[in-house]
């Protein structure tokens, strides 16, 4: 299993996780739901306490992520597989994206 942070705005608004069945879950921290100023991190994302889950890398996240002869330079370099959305998420969107969300991977 593997965990990030998502920011927004450079504040922790939930948690994604890649469960080891390869699916996806996405939660909003109770802290983010409580405050009515803090806005949903995508129309895909109502605040809402319920689990968001997927089999694949939800869309919204997935249009985060390079493409074409960027995604192989970032892969090559970093040593990712192309294949690992999760990772390539992990890594490129943890400091420079555009739009107000960061990914940022929690060490376990």
């Amino acid at each position: 299993m593997r965990k990030a942070k998502i920011l927004f705005k450079n504040i922790e608004a939930g948690i994604l996780t890649q469960e080891d069945d390869g699916s996806f879950l996405y939660r909003y921290h109770d802290n983010w739901l409580a405050d009515q100023s803090k806005p949903s991190i995508s129309l895909t994302f109502p605040k809402s306490d319920q689990e968001f889950k997927s089999e694949f890398l939800f869309p919204f996240f997935f249009n985060m992520l390079p493409e074409g002869s960027n995604k192989q330079v970032v892969c090559k370099l970093n040593r990712i597989d192309r294949d690992d959305y999760f990772g390539l998420l992990m890594t490129t969107a943890m400091n420079d994206t555009i739009g107000a969300i960061r990914v940022v991977k929690i060490e376990e």
